[in-house]
């Protein structure tokens, strides 16, 4: 008995050195592709950044002038304007070395300060829809969170909050244009923002 227990022990001792020296020899694979493609990323030369998909702003479909006298929502109009005279872009997702290695090291100040603009964006318009939810003001909000959906926000609560907008006004067939852009983020949230929109629409 003694011995298929020592047996038993040693076979497992093998299965878990066998597998540690596994881990390692992937974390070192990893590694050395990392600082391959850093290398290679900082030897890209500089590229042209015409096809980026440069995001306006439509301060002319969007309700600029409501409830301007809040100064929680006038921060948020204030940004907006800021941000509507900047490079914006939606980089969520990318790291730097993909950047680097798509567009040049050179661009990559450029690159980050686009996607910081973005992040700027997404988080203003999500507090400036919510805001005009609270005081009522259902198709602004609406307008607002159709903005951010299309720049590809990966807020979640934007498409729980248009998507509950949608349900009231007896439109839950425009739940599946939420869920197809949902599809297509590069973004940890996707998951997240897939199983609401489901719960929005399954039976109860």
């Amino acid at each position: 008995m003694k011995f298929y227990v020592l047996a038993s022990l040693i076979v497992f001792i093998l299965i878990i050195s066998h597998n540690i020296r596994k881990t390692r020899r992937q974390q070192a694979e990893e590694e050395k592709n990392f600082w391959e493609r850093e290398r290679l990323a900082n030897e890209t030369r500089r590229k042209p950044l015409d096809n980026l998909d440069y995001i306006h702003i439509p301060t002319d479909d969007l309700p600029m002038h409501l409830m301007e006298e809040d100064p929680q929502v006038a921060d948020c109009l204030s940004t907006i304007n800021d941000l509507s005279e900047k490079p914006i872009v939606n980089l969520t997702g990318f790291t730097n070395t993909d950047l680097k290695l798509e567009y040049g090291t050179a661009n990559i100040t450029a690159l980050t300060e686009y996607d910081s603009c973005y992040t700027l964006l997404a988080g203003t318009l999500q507090r400036w829809a919510e805001l005009l939810y609270q005081a009522g003001y259902v198709q602004e909000t609406r307008a607002i969170l159709e903005f951010a959906v299309s720049t590809r926000t990966d807020v979640s609560a934007a498409y729980s909050l248009l998507a509950d907008i949608y349900l009231q006004n007896g439109e839950a067939e425009k739940i599946q244009h939420l869920t197809e852009t949902a599809e297509t983020l590069n973004s940890l949230n996707k998951n997240v923002i897939l199983r609401h929109l489901r719960e929005k629409t399954s039976p109860t």
